[in-house]
């Protein structure tokens, strides 16, 4: 087919031109080189702007420290145990981690033929039809972005509220909390953390791989800490398997099948960082093969840490009515210090899952300041001529890393009013992620799989599979994080999720209306060439001879903005 042709039907026949995939010998091999990386972006028509710095094993520990199991599973527990106890802790966590490990593949075998900063969004553009091509990148992107963004503040906001828990292991001789916290406090709290991690994230963005790499370490030294003491001391005695494993007593108010249903948002804000790292790839050295490789390996380990931490918690668990009923929503601080019958035993064994905190809250803060500035570089934010710059000395967008920032604290004030915001925030984060990452996979099986026919990482027969439970989960996923924990429902304990995700959603449509419609073209392939198969490897051997290698352009308007 002529590129005319394939312009004019707006997809390949056979999937994507060979110019467009790297080659084992040139740009997907194990022994080539970061500046190979760059040569694939190039061909995508961007300038490599970022250092690729990142090996598999550091993408693998960034994406393990996204999930920060176990912090993450820490933090929402209350959801499994007012829906059902144990049996939605254990088995709805390995039912979720089976679906999320589809959802992986899925995504990884799309970023093997497109890897870039832009991720889930760049990606539907390439495979989308021409006639929709623009609008459904844009609606990716947004829901992308804001996903990012607001699971982002999510994590920061629920580690404050996890270490105000903490530091109320320790009680006044009356039995009340030592830190009966205010609202304003538990706000400083978390504006603290999130300019920390902030500050981790821009001042030290060359020793973050070495940051994710102790973070795994100290992730299975906290796990085995934690596992031995609780069971060995017991302070309260054991439960016996059949418990651990096998009761299910919902308290939530839902029948009993949807409560185990709405007790999978524990596993679900876990594993909703799953797509975040496909932002890194433009600072990978080997992003065709490495990040899809990182996002599976990913899962797998996040699926054993979780067992272990979660399943001695479930043989050591106190009264369960008395866990849903803290007012702090935080049942991993008393279920430890059941567990050792001592406070100082309990913070000692929760410091591991506090430095957690701060380490995924930096992870969660780069991933969302790359993918913001992936899609600013292509003119869809307002604003897009400051937030696409990348500052040369830090090597980082650090301006879109400071309107990241900015919109969470703005978000974060939301609390003032509700306490009920941090669902709301990691509600809309779990929903946005989830549609973004729904929409590549969605048009991939309209289009028959075709663009990934010759990907660096292949499913094979097992592609339809994947694509089908990861498209089932998205379906599910959208409606029940809308769901409020427990029912009856009031202003203060409502899930305000679907408030906020309409809220961008306006946001969103207004710019378009306004601007994007008339301006924004999506990535640079329709202004780089003909059309996609224009964009070639560095490599001058893969480029045919009546081609023209493009000059690559740091965003798709090929003008100022």
């Amino acid at each position: 087919m002529s590129t005319t042709a394939a312009k004019a039907s707006g997809s390949y026949a056979a999937g994507p031109p060979d110019i467009l995939r790297p080659r084992s010998h040139d740009l997907g091999g194990e022994v080539a080189s970061a500046s190979d990386g760059d040569d694939l972006l190039n061909a995508l028509g961007y300038k490599a702007e970022l250092a690729r710095t990142r090996s598999t094993w550091h993408v693998a520990f960034m994406s393990f420290v996204l999930a920060s199991i176990p912090y993450g599973l820490a933090t929402t527990l209350y959801y499994p145990l007012q829906n059902g106890g144990p049996v939605v802790v254990i088995w709805g966590w390995v039912i979720i981690s089976a679906i999320i490990l589809c959802v992986a593949a899925s995504l990884g075998e799309i970023t093997s033929v497109y890897p870039t900063a832009g991720g889930v969004y760049y990606q539907t553009f390439m495979i989308a039809p021409a006639k929709y091509r623009r609008v459904s990148a844009y609606i990716c992107g947004w829901a992308y972005v804001v996903g990012n963004i607001t699971i982002t503040l999510a994590v920061n906001f629920g580690t404050a509220l996890f270490f105000v828990a903490c530091v109320n292991v320790f009680q006044n001789d009356d039995g009340s909390d030592i830190w009966q916290a205010e609202t304003y406090q538990i706000f400083l709290v978390f504006l603290a953390i999130t300019l920390l991690c902030n500050a981790i994230s821009a001042l030290g963005n060359k020793i973050l791989p070495l940051l994710d790499t102790f973070a795994i370490v100290w992730t299975f030294v906290g796990l085995i800490c934690i596992l031995v003491t609780i069971l060995v001391v017991a302070k309260e005695g054991r439960h016996s398997g059949a418990y651990a494993f096998g009761h299910f007593e919902p308290t939530s108010g839902w029948p009993k099948g949807w409560a185990f249903c709405v007790g999978l948002l524990h596993a679900g804000y876990a594993t909703s960082s799953t797509g975040m790292i496909i932002s890194m790839c433009e600072e990978v050295q080997r992003p065709a093969t490495q990040v899809p490789k990182a996002m599976v390996i990913t899962i797998v380990i996040n699926a054993i840490g979780g067992l272990v931490f979660m399943i001695p918690l479930m043989f050591v668990l106190p009264d369960i009515a008395m866990l849903v009923a803290l007012p702090s929503g935080q049942p991993v601080p008393t279920i430890l210090k059941s567990a050792v019958g001592s406070s100082v035993g309990a913070i000692c064994l929760l410091i591991p899952l506090m430095v957690l905190g701060i380490l995924c809250g930096t992870a969660c803060t780069t991933a969302a300041s790359r993918c913001t500035w992936a899609f600013a570089r292509d003119g869809a934010i307002p604003g897009a001529r400051w937030w696409k710059e990348v500052h040369t000395g830090l090597d980082l967008p650090l301006n879109a890393m400071m309107l990241s920032m900015v919109i969470q604290i703005l978000l974060g004030v939301i609390y003032f009013g509700s306490s009920a915001a941090f669902n709301a925030f990691s509600g809309v984060g779990v929903i946005c992620l989830t549609i973004s990452y729904a929409v590549p996979i969605a048009v991939s099986m309209i289009e028959k799989r075709k663009h990934v026919i010759g990907a660096k990482f292949p499913l094979g027969k097992l592609g339809w599979f994947c694509n089908i439970v990861a498209l089932a989960w998205s379906f599910f996923a959208v409606p029940l994080f809308c769901m409020p924990a427990y029912i009856p429902v009031s202003a203060g304990t409502v899930n305000y999720a679907p408030v906020v995700f309409v809220g961008f959603t306006s946001v969103s449509l207004a710019w378009y209306i306004t601007w994007g419609h008339k301006n924004y073209a999506g990535p640079p392939t329709e202004q780089v060439g003909e059309d996609v198969a224009t964009m070639t490897t560095g490599a001058a051997s893969a480029i045919p001879g009546d081609i023209k290698k493009p000059v690559p352009v740091e965003g798709s308007l090929g003008k100022k903005d």
